[in-house]
């Protein structure tokens, strides 16, 4: 599957994911496609609606196996939480009592370094329908809840869950602007490559009339090269260029790369080259 890599170090640590009474196979399973996305491995699950295993959850789930293979299920909420010592409460709604409110950011560089120091923590997920009960949220430490649309505050599960591995990913990182993969580098063209290029684009527009009036040429050929050197070109993109331009000299509409090439009203052999 694109983007896989069984090669590649494969990250599975970091607070346990509890979701409360899920209903849909295909829900778990996104959310353990979002966890494995993020280096997040430990799924929980209280009372899920069509039982466990689910091979709609494998399916959806889009080869994140080693979540789907280590989920736990448990009948109460108290049970999945009972060896955590921290638990974080997701909620989009306003509730009445006296828990902290976090930003996921925030939250997750807590996680960080309660994680670090060997504490075992947690994020809870209400149902897809309703969420968490007042009495789910008063379980946890601390609420979590999201910068959303105020007027269409809803995510689905596998969002929410998606946003939180996601902070998770970015609490480790020396640098959030690092990237997992670069551009292949390339030697900077020079002038001389550059002054090449103008020369044959210029000599072959000249030979196709493109000048025109001839006491306008001087203006057009200073405009064609203050867009063609808008930019630093590479040695790579000038000779891609070089080429498409060499192709306009070696072939013509009726004489094009590879044979000929039949028109409207016209079935005859033009005796162009082939290759």
């Amino acid at each position: 599957m694109a983007g896989t890599n069984s090669e590649r170090e494969l990250l599975a640590e970091g607070p346990a994911i509890v979701l409360v009474e899920p209903q849909l196979g295909e829900n778990i399973g996104m959310v353990a496609r979002a966890m494995a996305n993020f280096g997040l491995s430990e799924l929980r699950l209280v009372k899920p609606r069509d039982g466990w295993p689910s091979e709609k959850a494998r399916s959806a789930a889009s080869k994140a196996d080693h979540v789907i293979d280590a989920t736990c299920v448990f009948d109460t909420l108290e049970e999945a939480v009972a060896d955590l010592n921290f638990l974080y409460a997701t909620t989009a709604r306003e509730r009445d009592g006296f828990k902290p409110v976090r930003a996921p950011m925030d939250a997750a560089a807590t996680l960080r370094t309660k994680f670090g120091a060997g504490e075992k923590t947690g994020i809870l997920f209400g149902r897809e329908r309703w969420g968490l009960t007042n009495e789910e949220v008063a379980l946890a430490d601390e609420v979590v809840t999201f910068p959303v649309n105020p007027a269409f505050a809803s995510l689905n599960i596998a969002q929410a869950v998606l946003l939180m591995s996601y902070e998770w990913m970015k609490s480790g990182m020396e640098d959030v602007s690092e990237t997992r993969f670069q551009a292949v580098e390339q030697r900077p063209a020079t002038k001389e490559q550059l002054f090449g290029l103008f020369d044959q684009v210029e000599e072959a527009l000249d030979a196709r009339g493109y000048f025109r009036p001839a006491g306008k040429k001087p203006r057009m050929v200073e405009n064609l090269r203050a867009v063609l050197s808008r930019r630093a070109f590479t040695e790579p993109e000038i000779s891609v260029l070089r080429g498409v331009f060499a192709t306009f000299d070696r072939y013509s509409r009726q004489n094009p790369r590879g044979g000929w090439r039949e028109t409207a009203g016209d079935t005859s052999d033009d005796g162009g080259d082939t290759d």
